[in-house]
């Protein structure tokens, strides 16, 4: 779709837009000693269960001598789209949030292989500490074998905005989430309660992309079709900083993994970093010759992926703000892509019926994974990076692996579009939206 198409008037040219586009100091450590921690697990039916109540480990956390004295309150959460070990502490009068992701856990994983990675992420977790991050990880493993849930229930309708919603997003350990408007705003909702928290105003036009700068939840950003990027202060709503620069609507953005950084795509074909802090701009990305759609950091933070309508999708060094790669071999414009885990591969989905299979090392295509009979909306890795997703318009999803680049299932069932597919833990669930 070509940009003139897009903008041809304004509450058109929105709605085409919207329709194509879709943290270690060593310092010294003090916590307190074994309270009582009561463990939930929310399942895709939305249904919580109290899984054990037992003396939590203390993740020992390496934090500023200013703060030894400050109160360290553990917490293991089990999320549909994530399984970590989360630390909330105050540090410095603000609450922080510590996270260890276990992404590879599943019901037959080698429990001291996950301890040992566990170990290499915080390596303060002594030996002493070893047999509660045993249990932990064996009452994790417990829960996950009573899945899969098949079932999908409405547990509550919120009433959000006076207009649709553009996007949704939650904070790593799901506490809290997001949603964009057309009505301009971008609110806050307490996960558990269901309840508007925050409401995010000052956008001149439609919110079209939101985001929580995990894992410290302490920043909100918001994209606009009014062509800005707003910083927010996430407990208060406060407007920290708008950031200007892009000629055309903000389609998707991202913050860093360190969470100072941040990245929007615009229609303006480019994309730009920015200092979340300070809210400066310190590197344009200029290559694409049609509209951004879609972006996102690597896990270590050093590359940056565009996907665009020009039908390719690039590669882009962090650091220097050059174009690594840029990867050509779609007949068709690009509409998702994503960076495996590890950053070793890449994806992209297109209008073409077809998603591609990419080396982040070389720029090479490894595979072009098909099957599909209309255009692909969305793409996904599992967290192992060792199968793919595609949600396409033909009403279906299909996994591919990505070693041996085989359809291993095609799920059927929806009678229209899915425009969306995400990672549930070991496994991935699709939705239509």
């Amino acid at each position: 779709m070509r940009r003139d198409a897009m903008t041809s008037c304004g509450a058109c040219s929105q709605q085409a837009a919207a329709r194509r586009a879709h943290e270690r100091s060593h310092g010294d450590v003090r916590v307190r000693g074994s309270p009582l921690v009561t463990v939930k697990a929310t399942t895709v039916s939305g249904e919580s269960h109290q899984v054990a109540e037992y003396a939590l480990f203390f993740l020992l956390l390496a934090l500023p001598r200013h703060t030894r004295h400050q109160q360290l309150t553990p917490v293991c959460t089990v999320r549909p789209t994530m399984i970590c070990i989360a630390l909330e502490y105050e540090q410095g009068g603000k609450l922080k949030t510590r996270c260890v992701d276990l992404l590879d856990l599943g019901p037959q994983s080698d429990v001291e292989q996950v301890i040992h990675k566990i170990q290499e992420v915080e390596p303060l977790v002594t030996a002493s500490r070893l047999d509660s991050v045993r249990s932990i990880v064996h009452r994790l493993q417990e829960k996950q074998a009573k899945g899969p849930w098949n079932k999908v229930q409405i547990e509550k309708v919120l009433p959000v905005h006076r207009l649709p919603l553009t996007n949704v997003e939650f904070d790593k350990p799901g506490v809290r989430f997001l949603t964009g408007s057309y009505d301009r705003t971008c609110k806050v909702w307490s996960t558990s309660r269901g309840e508007e928290e925050l409401s995010l105003e000052g956008h001149r036009n439609v919110v079209y992309a939101v985001a929580f700068n995990n894992p410290f939840r302490d920043k909100i950003a918001t994209g606009s079709f009014d062509k800005t990027c707003r910083v927010w202060i996430a407990h208060n709503g406060q407007c920290l900083h708008t950031l200007h620069g892009h000629t055309a609507e903000i389609m998707c953005l991202q913050f860093g993994p360190r969470g100072r950084l941040l990245a929007t795509g615009s229609l303006d074909c480019t994309a730009r970093l920015w200092d979340a802090e300070h809210g400066d701009m310190l590197t344009l990305f200029k290559g694409h010759t049609e509209e951004i759609i879609c972006l996102n950091f690597s896990t270590d933070g050093r590359v940056l992926l565009t996907a665009s309508l020009d039908r390719t999708v690039s590669l882009w060094d962090v650091n220097t703000g050059r174009r690594r790669h840029n990867l050509v071999g779609h007949s068709g414009e690009v509409n998702s892509a994503k960076l495996s885990w590890d950053g070793s591969l890449a994806v992209s989905a297109s209008v073409d019926k077809t998603a591609k299979l990419w080396d982040v090392g070389s720029g090479k295509c490894v595979a072009t994974l098909t099957g599909h009979t209309d255009e692909v909306l969305d793409i996904c890795f599992d967290s192992s990076g060792k199968h793919v997703a595609t949600a396409s318009m033909d009403g279906t999803v299909r996994i591919f692996d990505t070693i041996q680049h085989r359809c291993l299932t095609v799920l059927e069932g929806h009678e229209a579009e899915i425009s969306k597919v995400s990672q549930y833990v070991q496994n991935i669930q699709c939705t239509v939206v």
